[in-house]
């Protein structure tokens, strides 16, 4: 019995090398890493000291705090929201540990208790966007202010100095010959990632940002989720000035000033929708990778601080308008 093979068809069901570039771009960490790629290719090549180890270590260590920072962010915005008192929550948790470590309190529970005023902070915004329905912009920026102005009046204004001497590993030192702010972003992006793409806790993210009332309907517990997503967005915080608090040996009221702008920028040019619902951990981590790189390429080059505002600030008015011409197309 002959049986014929119809090659045309078989021909056109096998994937081509086409096919397979496309399926490249539809992934959503796609168009970042190629930005992250291209801006790293021109820095190269536009300054020799670029290039080398001590560099490409302080651009790593650097990128670590906004980077965790971004993962509470990424959460806040994949819900359709956002979070503007992270760098002010960071700045009120590393004064605190600073002050309970001077204070004598045991360093280990004066880290617990900084962490955990972070994740009261973010409580505090999700029960108030949750449960009480007001908007996520206008609480944050209220935070904002009243998470910076606790840290002033902490403080009285001026640093808190004499930390053990310790202390400067979570900054300074070295895990299995990783530093250490990048080993704790690397751990807590691992946990980030699999939690947003491996449990109900990420699915019901993406699904509130998608469509809230649909996901109210389908049996989602949006308010609990909401109100999680903020805790973990205030601990992400807490963690970073924990972080900076380490690098810098002492606790700054004034630390983490616009470090919300930042964060936002990484995720916005990590793929993410500022509408919610469309965005990827990773993306996250390559636009804060991006950002870094830019960062300190403008700085090798001598440019001026103001001019950088301006560059990074039309960089992600670009990335904006990318991510809602392809929203469009889709």
């Amino acid at each position: 019995m002959n049986t014929k093979v119809d090659t045309h068809s078989v021909a056109q069901s096998a994937p081509t090398g086409l096919d397979t570039i496309k399926s490249w771009t539809k992934h959503p960490v796609f168009y970042p890493l190629i930005g992250f790629i291209t801006v790293f290719i021109i820095m190269v090549f536009s300054n020799d000291n670029f290039l080398t180890t001590n560099n490409l270590t302080n651009i790593a260590r650097q990128v670590s705090i906004n980077a965790i920072i971004a993962i509470g962010m990424t959460c806040a915005i994949l819900l359709g929201g956002i979070d503007l008192s992270v760098g002010s929550v960071m700045a009120l948790s590393g004064t605190v540990t600073a002050g309970l470590m001077v204070a004598g309190i045991p360093p280990e529970f004066a880290i617990f208790l900084g962490i955990l005023l972070g994740a009261g902070f973010g409580g505090i915004n999700g029960f108030l966007i949750a449960y009480a329905k007001m908007p996520a912009f206008i609480v944050t920026l209220a935070t904002l202010g009243i998470a910076r102005g606790l840290a002033l009046i902490y403080t009285g204004g001026y640093p808190i100095a004499g930390l053990p001497k310790w202390f400067s590993i979570f900054g300074r030192g070295e895990i299995i010959g990783i530093q250490t702010p990048i080993f704790i972003m690397i751990f807590v992006y691992i946990i980030a990632y699999i939690a947003l793409n491996h449990t109900s806790f990420g699915r019901h993210v993406y699904a509130i940002g998608g469509n809230e009332e649909a996901s109210r309907l389908s049996g989602i517990k949006v308010p609990k989720t909401v109100m999680l997503v903020y805790i973990i967005s205030g601990t992400t915080a807490a963690l970073a000035g924990l972080i900076l608090t380490s690098r810098l040996m002492s606790g700054q009221p004034n630390a983490g000033v616009a470090f919300e702008l930042d964060a936002i920028a990484a995720v916005v040019l990590g793929g993410a929708s500022m509408a919610g619902g469309k965005g990827a951990i990773l993306g996250t981590l390559v636009g804060a990778m991006l950002l870094g790189v830019l960062n300190n390429g403008l700085n090798l080059a001598g440019v001026s601080p103001y001019v950088q505002n301006v560059i990074k600030g039309i960089i992600i008015l670009v990335a904006i308008y990318v991510g809602s011409e392809k929203k469009k197309r889709a």
